[in-house]
């Protein structure tokens, strides 16, 4: 049987990192805490309508859990945004769902990008926390290529234990993220 990332973390990973980060306690070693999964409907929603529901299913369909609906919470007018408008759909992923979303992003959707190249090691924060944006929502293996009549972005943002960006980028490259050399 195959092990999940979140043995591999624990078993192998976390004691590499101990030593390579000169730390006294295994405990102290950052680890993922939770992912985000974001869209924004803002421009989506003035183009096409009420049809915000098959983006939240998408959201749904990658994550593997429902998402939420977020609704603003004051008019703007220069945005053209009311009251309770609907302008995000989210998704917030932990335990062993934020460790299988994080093993098929690593070694299945991001080698299916198209011109792929590798993350730039700035994606990661001052904090240790990764920022990841993607054009197209296609590239994730639950949704069929064919059954989409608009394509969306995704953001996601991998929240780390991590005290500065030395150690979020020893944590994501001990994780095998594909960061450019």
């Amino acid at each position: 049987m195959p092990k999940d990332l979140k043995t591999i973390f624990t078993t192998e990973i976390a004691p590499k990192l101990k030593e390579e980060l000169g730390l006294k306690n295994v405990n102290a070693v950052p680890k993922v805490t939770k992912i985000t999964l974001n869209v924004g409907l803002g421009t989506y929603v003035q183009k096409y309508g009420k049809e915000i529901n098959t983006v939240v299913e998408n959201i749904g369909k990658i994550a593997g859990q429902k998402a939420v609906i977020t609704k603003s919470k004051k008019s703007i007018s220069n945005f053209k945004i009311r009251e309770g408008q609907a302008i995000g759909t989210m998704v917030t992923l932990r335990g062993k769902r934020m460790y299988d979303f994080l093993n098929k992003l690593i070694n299945i959707t991001l080698p299916r990008v198209r011109d792929f190249r590798g993350i730039s090691p700035k994606i990661v924060d001052k904090n240790g926390n990764c920022s990841l944006g993607m054009k197209e929502h296609i590239v994730f293996p639950e949704i069929d290529a064919d059954d989409v009549m608009h394509i969306h972005g995704v953001e996601i943002c991998i929240t780390t234990t991590a005290n500065n960006q030395k150690e979020g980028l020893a944590l994501l490259s001990a994780l095998n993220f594909p960061f450019k050399k």
